[in-house]
C-alpha cells in the first residue's frame, strides 16, 4: 500500500468514527466488519510472506483452520473490527476454477426454480 493509500484509509475510519459517533441513529452492521488485505498475486511463497510480514506487525499468528482450504491468513480483532490478510494459494485457486468451470454448463429452466 502506497503512502498516499494509507493515509487515505487511515483519513477515511477516522471520518466513518466521528460520523457514527455523531450519528447514534445510524445503524451500525450486527456483525463484525472485516477489513482484508489481499496479496497481490505471485507464487505462493511471495504470498505467504506478506502475510507473514502482517502477522508480525499484528502480533498474530496464521490460523492454522485456513490452511487445509488452501488459504493462507492472519487476522487481529479490533473490537467488532477484523484487519487481516488472506492469500489463496495456486492449487486452491486451481481447485476453485475447475470446479468453477462446469457454471456455464448447468442450465435451469424456470420451472425447476419455483
Amino acid at each position: 500500500m502506497t503512502r498516499d493509500r494509507h493515509s487515505a484509509l487511515i483519513a477515511g475510519l477516522r471520518d466513518l468514527a466521528d460520523f457514527l459517533d455523531a450519528n447514534p441513529g445510524v445503524p451500525v452492521p450486527s456483525t463484525e466488519i472485516a477489513i482484508t488485505v489481499y496479496p497481490p498475486r505471485a507464487d505462493d511463497e511471495e504470498m505467504r510472506a506478506v502475510v507473514d510480514t502482517m502477522a508480525a506487525g499484528l502480533g498474530t499468528e496464521i490460523k492454522p483452520s485456513d490452511l487445509s482450504h488452501g488459504h493462507y491468513s492472519t487476522c487481529r480483532s479490533f473490537g467488532p473490527v477484523l484487519y487481516g490478510a488472506v492469500a489463496i494459494m495456486r492449487q486452491a485457486r486451481e481447485r476453485y476454477a475447475a470446479q468453477s468451470s462446469y457454471e456455464d454448463n448447468v442450465q435451469v429452466s424456470p420451472s425447476q426454480v419455483a
